[in-house]
């Protein structure tokens, strides 16, 4: 008897070289686009979204590490994070608020207007490419260990507090930015002395059946008393309290990963090479927190062979600068 799959991976993958010494990888959530920066820029950029028709190519001028590379919505400018200080190219410079601060990153939330998440806050600005400069709309002080973005919803969650465990969500519109009711993760184990115990890689925010959750992957050793680790889901709504709604049984331990696929949440776990299926409208009576377990038997997802490609720095694509219609310009801590 053939073996079962619900998962199956695009027939057209998007393939790019992987990362290495030379060559750094970066993805942009909200484009969609994967980026392959080989040497600071120098030996090429190449750019790869959903399909290979929405591919670009360019060189760049070798200034250090890239940290973060992204383009705009729409690909209208691009900006690329060197330092903790700054993010370049140099055509345009600004003073930020805060001084002493290292940038964390930065979210892109239209086509012209971005935010910077910093250790110490964030400030929303508007990008007038052409005039080559910035304008601040909004700044916000608070003390930041890391954060998440939802490009779907333009809501960035803030990780505060020494334990990193109370997060700020912030949503961001046409201009305005809006605070959202801040809320606590709990955590299995308070640590004493207090110190960050909440990981940016145990948490992601999703849009499910119309309805933003920030998921939070929750570690058990497997005992008597806990069969595993668990998926704890919080509804975020734009107004009103965040609460606890869902909880995802996993029923094992190890790494896992987290996608959405068709309103469903997917748990990939590495070491069984196998994936858990949940559907959180599937409800039990009368409970404020919905306790789950996966809706099939856990399976592996079809085996697909991919086709190796070499991108090589001889592609005519990549024999010029960053072509137009991309602005490029500064914004620098001081």
């Amino acid at each position: 008897m053939a073996e079962e799959h619900y998962l199956e991976l695009s027939e057209n993958p998007v393939q790019f070289e992987h990362a290495s010494s030379v060559n750094n990888v970066f993805f942009d959530e909200a484009n969609k686009q994967v980026f392959a920066v080989r040497s600071g820029g120098a030996t090429g950029v190449v750019v790869k979204g959903p399909d290979d028709k929405s591919s670009v190519a360019f060189r760049m001028d070798d200034k250090g590490e890239v940290k973060c590379i992204k383009f705009s919505i729409g690909n209208k400018i691009l900006a690329v994070q060197r330092t903790s200080k700054s993010v370049a190219p140099p055509d345009v410079s600004a003073a930020p608020q805060t001084r002493n601060a290292s940038i964390l990153g930065f979210c892109w939330t239209s086509w012209n207007e971005i935010v910077f998440i910093t250790d110490q806050g964030v400030e929303f600005y508007q990008v007038f490419p052409d005039k080559r400069n910035l304008k601040l709309l909004k700044s916000q002080s608070i003390n930041v260990n890391w954060y998440q973005y939802c490009p779907e919803t333009a809501v960035i969650l803030l990780s505060t507090t020494v334990q990193g465990n109370v997060l700020q969500p912030l949503a961001f519109k046409n201009g305005n930015v809006s605070k959202m009711s801040k809320f606590e993760i709990e955590l299995p184990v308070i640590p004493k002395p207090a110190k960050l115990s909440l990981s940016e890689r145990d948490v992601a925010m999703a849009t499910i059946y119309g309805q933003l959750y920030v998921m939070y992957l929750k570690h058990h050793s497997r005992t008597a008393n806990s069969p595993g680790a668990e998926v704890v889901l919080y509804h975020l709504p734009r107004e009103g309290p965040c609460k606890k709604s869902h909880v995802l049984k996993l029923n094992t331990t190890g790494k896992f990963a987290l996608n959405i696929v068709d309103n469903l949440v997917v748990v990939h776990h590495q070491s069984s090479q196998t994936s858990l299926i949940f559907d959180i409208r599937l409800k039990e009576p009368d409970c404020s927190v919905n306790t789950q377990q996966p809706v099939l038997p856990a399976r592996s997802i079809h085996p697909y062979r991919i086709p190796l490609t070499t991108v090589t720095e001889e592609s005519p694509a990549l024999n010029a600068a960053v072509p137009p219609p991309y602005s490029r310009w500064q914004y620098t801590l001081h």
